[in-house]
C-alpha cells in the first residue's frame, strides 16, 4: 500500500475513502454548491490537495452513477495527476442531459481518484518499427464481434 499525503484546502471537506473493500477508486466530493445546466461544463473545486512519491500518478475517473443517471462525467477523462502537482485538485464536469440541469451540494461524491504506479519511458527514434498483426490499422480496424 503506497502513502499519499494530503492537506485540506476546506476542513469541511471528508478525505478520500473507498466505498467497499476493493475498489480501485477513492471517492472525491465537492467543496462548493453548483448546478450543470443542460450541456454545461465547470470546474469544481474538491478542497484536497495531494503529493505523491516519485513513480506514481493519480488519475481522476468520472463516476458511472453520475454518467447514467444524470448524464454527468468529466471532459478530460481521466484526469492526470502527476506526482509534482501540489495545487488544489479539480475535477472539469460535464452535463450531457440534453434538458434537465443536475445541481450538487458541497460534500456530494463527484469523481474517484485512483492511484497508480507509472514508468518512466526512454523514447528511442529508428527508421521503422518492427511489424505487427495489426500493422497501422487505426479505430474500428479489428472490427467487432457480434
Amino acid at each position: 500500500m503506497v502513502q499519499i499525503l494530503i492537506t485540506r484546502v476546506d476542513e469541511s471537506i471528508p478525505l478520500p475513502v473507498y466505498a467497499k473493500a476493493g475498489d480501485a477508486g477513492a471517492d472525491l466530493t465537492t467543496r462548493i454548491d453548483f448546478t450543470l445546466m443542460p450541456g454545461e461544463r465547470a470546474l469544481i473545486p474538491t478542497g484536497l490537495a495531494i503529493a505523491m512519491p516519485d513513480g506514481y500518478a493519480a488519475f481522476v475517473h468520472p463516476r458511472s452513477g453520475l454518467a447514467i443517471k444524470h448524464g454527468v462525467s468529466m471532459v478530460n477523462t481521466p484526469g492526470t495527476v502527476d506526482a509534482g502537482f501540489r495545487g488544489e485538485l479539480q475535477v472539469i464536469l460535464i452535463n450531457h442531459d440534453l434538458t434537465e440541469a443536475t445541481s450538487f451540494r458541497k460534500g456530494d461524491r463527484i469523481a474517484q481518484l485512483v492511484i497508480q504506479k507509472v514508468e518512466k519511458a526512454t523514447f528511442v527514434e529508428v527508421e521503422y518499427l518492427p511489424g505487427s498483426g495489426r500493422g497501422e490499422g487505426g479505430f474500428g480496424s479489428t472490427g467487432r464481434s457480434s
